[in-house]
């Protein structure tokens, strides 16, 4: 059975009626996963509708209050991300509406959406396609002063071929091939065709595993837009083996190729991502990080980069994602 509880009846605010046992300012207070749908814009002028988990918060600088304004957080994120697409304008207001409610409470705040964006992506060399899914995170901070602060968290899986291993690889073909023609005429194009062709022309092939590199930028002040595909591009050119969706022999031969003229240790992807973070402008700061997961060994090869900024990201940060 219902409840109806008698119209005007006060109800009790604890949090605004007691004070804490114990005062102290705390840097920040808030909600964790509140699921949420968003409409983030894409660089076509549409926008995608995506499942997201955002995290809210504000910090408490009024060390007698008891607490915040938790249901305050929770509504402007509903009613912001329901019904604006999630432009960096938009990701502004909504940390402005954070601090505008925490008014005595509050001097800065924070906010970040997680989720997976789908994009379409070719076949390298078929006429097919196929759904990638990429972890995203866009995150915010505001404080009084009106100094913004927009960040993105982009995640990258792709393939790579060890440099040593192939070497070694290719000496071992080389004595394999000495020993089947060491006492052969003299070869014919036809022979050496065949037995490259055969297992013996391929009796060892270097190592290659799925590799992952996790990137946090900051984005340079007055965007108005998330760079967010063109980033995935560059990171994706920049490694030059992403992972592919709908894939035919003709496509896994292309991939096979891509391998063999990009072989990287980690220390190279990191390079590589370096360099081409370094060249955009609309990055003021990055961290970033790639993963080797090793077939080789059961550990990982990972490498750390920065862009280098004073005051900025260091080796100790962590991704957004």
């Amino acid at each position: 059975m219902a409840f109806d509880p008698p119209v005007g009846r006060a109800m009790p605010d604890v949090a605004r009626e007691l004070t804490p046992a114990v005062a102290g300012r705390l840097q920040r207070v808030g909600m964790q996963r509140i699921e949420a749908l968003l409409r983030l814009p894409m660089a076509d002028g549409g926008t995608c509708e995506v499942p997201a988990l955002v995290d809210a918060f504000v910090d408490l600088t009024a060390s007698e209050a008891r607490g915040i304004h938790m249901s305050r957080l929770y509504r402007q994120v509903d009613a912001m991300l329901g019904g604006t697409p999630l432009t960096p304008t938009a990701m502004g207001q909504l940390l402005d509406g954070f601090l505008v409610s925490h008014e005595g409470l509050s001097q800065r705040a924070f906010v970040r959406a997680q989720m997976q964006l789908p994009l379409r992506r070719r076949a390298l060399v078929s006429a097919n396609s196929g759904i990638r899914h990429y972890p995203l995170a866009i995150a915010g901070n505001l404080d009084r002063g009106g100094a913004l602060r927009l960040e993105l968290g982009l995640a990258v899986t792709y393939s790579s071929t060890c440099p040593c291993s192939a070497a070694l690889a290719r000496q071992l073909i080389q004595e394999r091939f000495t020993r089947d023609f060491a006492a052969a005429a003299p070869l014919d194009h036809g022979t050496v065709r065949a037995w490259l062709g055969s297992e013996h022309g391929i009796m060892a092939v270097p190592h290659s595993q799925r590799s992952r590199a996790d990137l946090r930028l900051r984005l340079a002040d007055g965007q108005d837009h998330w760079p967010i595909e063109a980033l995935l591009d560059r990171v994706e050119a920049a490694l030059g083996t992403p992972v592919q969706t709908a894939v035919k022999r003709e496509d896994e031969q292309a991939f096979a190729r891509l391998n063999g003229s990009h072989l990287m240790f980690c220390e190279d992807a990191a390079r590589r991502l370096q360099q081409a973070l370094a060249a955009r402008t609309d990055v003021a700061d990055f961290w970033l990080r790639v993963a080797h997961f090793e077939s080789l060994h059961p550990h990982d090869a990972v490498a750390v980069a920065c862009k280098g900024v004073a005051g900025g990201y260091d080796a100790d940060a962590q991704p957004l994602i």
